[in-house]
């Protein structure tokens, strides 16, 4: 079974730092794009950042600048660095991989359970 693990959520205060680190596990036979997304209550989820398996990345306007999206394809890892957050930081931080399970599988998006992050003064 396919999991993806979040960490590194909590609470911060604004123009402090978190990490986030998703961490893919179970059997797989290749991860493609990896990604952060974001809700709040009463919105849709939003993206935040993308990464390619070659490393070309992809930023919501609101976040280019701050934010750093890295992964590790040794270790099926994908890394959100938070710098600078703000009040409107605050969410529900989600992981997503699109992932081939094996030769008889296309590839499927799958989703960590999601970690809070909140910025506070």
């Amino acid at each position: 079974q396919v999991q993806l693990v979040e960490s590194g959520g909590g609470l911060v205060q604004p123009g402090g730092s978190l990490r986030l680190s998703c961490a893919v596990s179970g059997s797989i036979l290749s991860i493609n794009a990896m990604g952060w997304y974001r809700q709040v209550p009463g919105k849709e989820r939003e993206l935040v950042a993308t990464i390619t398996p070659g490393g070309t990345t992809n930023y919501a306007d609101s976040v280019k600048g701050r934010f750093t999206i890295s992964r590790d394809n040794a270790k099926n890892t994908v890394y959100l660095q938070m710098n600078s957050l703000k009040l409107e930081d605050t969410a529900v931080y989600y992981c997503t991989a699109d992932i081939r399970r094996s030769r008889y599988h296309n590839y499927s998006d799958y989703w960590g359970q999601g970690t809070q992050v909140t910025v506070s003064s």
